[in-house]
Parts: structure tokens; C-alpha cells; sequence
């Protein structure tokens, strides 16, 4: 897995590329706290690399859309395709979440 960020005005675009899952979870966690911790309250994933994501990946989601709401903060989702798309419909993250077609209307959105 690899994650890349950018900042579109105040949002922070967090770009994930590859797996998701039990071995790569815990580090996506951890990078969260820290964004997190360091005053990030507006963030969208930007899953148009993601390749797959497992039961952990979606649970390492759902705790940092906690992190993030207990900060007063939002989160959404972009270029959600294929795969992963089924995935978040059969979890319900479908509608728990925004899910918009590009990390750039998701900022322009949330700002």
C-alpha cells in the first residue's frame, strides 16, 4: 500500500494505492492518528488506486471517521470504482458516508 496527501484549500486528499488490508492497516491507522493529532479535520480518501481493501481495511476506515468526528471534523470519499465499490455497498459504507466522483469536488464540497 502506498498513501500520498495533498491539501485542496483546507482539505486534506489522502490518496491510498495497492491493498488494504491486515498487513497494511495498521499503518494506515497510525498515519491517520498522526494527521489527525496534528489538526486535519477535513479529509477525503481518494480510493482510485485502491486495488482491494478487507474487513481490517474498512474497520482502519471507521476508526478514523470516529477520530475525525469526535474533532468536529468530515470525511469523504472520491473515485470509488469496480471492486471497491461493491464493497462499500455490501458494508453499508455507501451510505454512511459522501462518496463523490473526484477528490476535487469532494474538497470544493467540504470547504
Amino acid at each position: 500500500m502506498e498513501v500520498s496527501t495533498k491539501k485542496i484549500n483546507n482539505t486534506l486528499i489522502i490518496g491510498i494505492k495497492g491493498r488494504l488490508d491486515a498487513l497494511t492497516s495498521t499503518d494506515l491507522e497510525e498515519h491517520l492518528c498522526k494527521l489527525i493529532n496534528e489538526g486535519e479535520t477535513r479529509i477525503v480518501f481518494d480510493l482510485g488506486e485502491l486495488e482491494y481493501i478487507s474487513s481490517a481495511g474498512l474497520r482502519a476506515i471507521l476508526f478514523s471517521a470516529k477520530r475525525i468526528k469526535a474533532v468536529d471534523g468530515s470525511i469523504a470519499f472520491a473515485n470509488i470504482t469496480g471492486m471497491i465499490s461493491e464493497v462499500f455497498e455490501i458494508s453499508g459504507f455507501g451510505t454512511m458516508f459522501e462518496i463523490y466522483s473526484s477528490a476535487l469536488v469532494a474538497a470544493e464540497k467540504m470547504s
